[in-house]
């Protein structure tokens, strides 16, 4: 598939290209945003290429959701946020920059909203961005198995 081998997700589920890594199972992979809206910006997305939702079978976005539901629960406790903004955009005209499905988490915290806009997005370091990463991963077990 052509948009495959230009995507930039695909080339990070491949491991042509870094970054820190949450969780990943057969299915899917969660990693840090390079540049988050908050501190515990994820992206959870499926190794599968889909260009945008409509393509993806019921029962994969099903396992998608599910997934960022386990995913929201461990970032939330883990950096003690007050809630979180789950995003998912379609086609250019919603603001897609990657043609392949991901699924934003946002963590929000009590600072950070109360002009009830969208914090700026700043670049943050992989040193940081593993600190954050490695703060979440230590709440996500599954069976009692770290996830990652």
């Amino acid at each position: 598939m052509k948009s495959e081998t230009r995507c930039i997700f695909c080339s990070i589920i491949k491991d042509e290209l870094s970054a820190v890594k949450i969780f990943e199972d057969h299915a899917f992979v969660a990693f840090m945003d390079k540049y988050p809206i908050n501190k515990g910006h994820t992206l959870v997305l499926p190794k599968n290429h889909h260009e945008s939702i409509f393509t993806m079978g019921d029962d994969e976005v099903g396992k998608l959701f599910s997934t960022v539901s386990f995913l929201a629960k461990g970032i939330v406790k883990a950096l003690d946020a007050k809630g979180l903004n789950i995003g998912q955009n379609n086609g250019r005209a919603a603001n897609q920059i990657v043609p392949h499905v991901h699924v934003h988490i946002i963590p929000r915290y009590s600072y950070d909203s109360s002009n009830g806009r969208w914090p700026s997005r700043n670049l943050i370091s992989d040193e940081e961005l593993e600190k954050i990463a490695e703060k979440i991963r230590s709440f996500l077990t599954v069976e009692g198995i770290r996830a990652n």
